[in-house]
């Protein structure tokens, strides 16, 4: 018996999981740092070697699916998922682990490049809001679950257990996905551009790698290849039949600076999942299990925003809406940096979690609906595999960026001082990019 609409778009959600599930290992910083003995800033490398991987390849896995089938592409990255996240939990050194992640950031690249796409193509065009708030709404789910249940997993069976258990969840998905749609158009005949997928890729990743070492001389040879690397990609998108991805859609008015507003806004929100870990484990003093579920309020907060946004779609115009997220996302990184104390009522830090987790929920459903509506529905792939990329940009910048700056801060002043003006200046950017926005709808 084939398997309904919703029942097929509820085990899409099912596969993408793995990626957001990646949460869980956020809660995991400590006993991370603690089992390899690391100091709080090369954390970062967990992160930035497996976002980087599937920031830099998302784009042209998009292409690939847009062309020979998103479901078989999907299909590829759950395989490759599980195997990764296998060699994650078996890590025994840092070094391992690294490898593992960049392994696993492929998979996601897979997965993450059709889960819009094969989303979508479920339903009507007419119901595309509503589909994208439901998606949106399933990756803040299994992101709101997996800081709770990482941390009881942390503490049962120490920081594997944050990649093993998202196994079962993905052959689920695996087993039971029958039955999607098949490819759009018969775009198997077209020429698939190798060099622009080599030039994007190279200039993604020389650019994330600069933006990681922005204190380093390293970054000025990493910034010229990046740069090199582009104005290749430029070149020769404007002259193949078939490009990865058509630049002639940023020319429609706004559509380039929103782009850059969803980088720096997803560069602020990450914030929460750098930081508000150490505070609840070495401020608070939280158990992991208690940690992980107030840091989980964050996604609770974007899962029931995803929803209300989705449903809003089509009575609210998108860019306000998306103004209405960077507002929010500004006020709950405020409220975290001015009345967050170790002896906070718990109350409290959920309900200032839930505001900025609500911010983020909407402006990511306004977001993904303008560029879904601006690309052409033939090139869905690509088109949420850009949501993504910006998403990602902004998670890696911080990362490092953020990760600095608190690091810098914290020398001179101490943890909570740091803590408090990094969560001030990172509410400051959201509203700064909830104005860009307003001043570009009433243009």
């Amino acid at each position: 018996m084939a398997a309904s609409r919703a029942q097929q778009l509820a085990l899409i959600g099912l596969g993408v999981a793995i990626v957001p599930f990646d949460s869980a290992v956020n809660i995991a910083f400590p006993a991370i740092t603690r089992g390899f003995d690391l100091a709080i800033a090369e954390i970062q490398w967990v992160v930035i070697s497996y976002v980087l991987t599937y920031a830099s390849l998302m784009l042209v896995f998009g292409r690939i699916g847009d062309m020979f089938g998103h479901a078989r592409v999907f299909r590829v990255g759950l395989v490759w998922s599980a195997i990764a996240c296998l060699l994650c939990a078996s890590a025994g050194s840092l070094a391992w682990l690294i490898v593992a992640r960049v392994l696993q950031g492929v998979g996601a690249a897979l997965v993450l490049s059709c889960g819009v796409a094969l989303s979508t193509g479920l339903y009507n065009e007419s119901r595309r809001g509503r589909v994208i708030g439901t998606y949106t709404m399933m990756m803040a789910l299994a992101g709101a679950t997996a800081p709770w249940l990482g941390g009881f997993l942390v503490e049962a069976w120490d920081w594997p257990a944050v990649f093993w258990f998202r196994i079962p969840f993905v052959l689920a998905a695996l087993v039971f996905l029958r039955d999607l749609p098949a490819p759009p158009r018969q775009a198997v005949r077209e020429t698939f551009d190798v060099v622009g997928a080599v030039l994007l890729v190279l200039a993604l990743s020389a650019l994330l790698a600069t933006l990681n070492n922005a204190r380093s001389l390293t970054a000025l040879p990493l910034g010229a290849l990046a740069l090199v690397a582009l104005i290749g990609f430029v070149r020769q998108e404007s002259r193949v039949a078939h490009p990865i991805l058509d630049l002639t859609v940023f020319r429609v008015p706004g559509f380039a600076v929103l782009n850059l507003v969803s980088v720096l806004v997803n560069l602020a929100a990450f914030a929460v999942w750098l930081l508000v870990p150490y505070f609840l484990r070495t401020a608070a003093e939280f158990s992991f299990a208690t940690g992980g579920g107030v840091l989980a309020t964050s996604a609770i907060g974007t899962m029931v925003a995803s929803s209300i946004g989705g449903r809003l779609l089509g009575r609210v115009p998108a860019r306000w809406m998306a103004v209405a997220g960077a507002g929010l996302v500004a006020v709950g990184q405020t409220l975290v940096g001015s009345i967050w104390q170790p002896d906070t009522p718990v109350l409290v830090l959920l309900a200032t979690l839930l505001v900025q987790g609500s911010g983020l929920g909407l402006f990511q459903i306004a977001y993904t609906e303008i560029v879904t509506a601006t690309i052409p529905r033939q090139n869905r792939g690509v088109a949420g595999s850009l949501v993504m990329v910006t998403r990602t940009l902004g998670v890696i910048s911080a990362a490092s960026m953020l990760g600095l700056l608190f690091q810098g801060l914290a020398a001179d002043l101490g943890f909570m001082a740091a803590f408090q003006r990094t969560f001030w200046l990172a509410a400051l950017l959201a509203l700064t990019m909830a104005g860009l926005v307003a001043v570009g709808v009433r243009r």
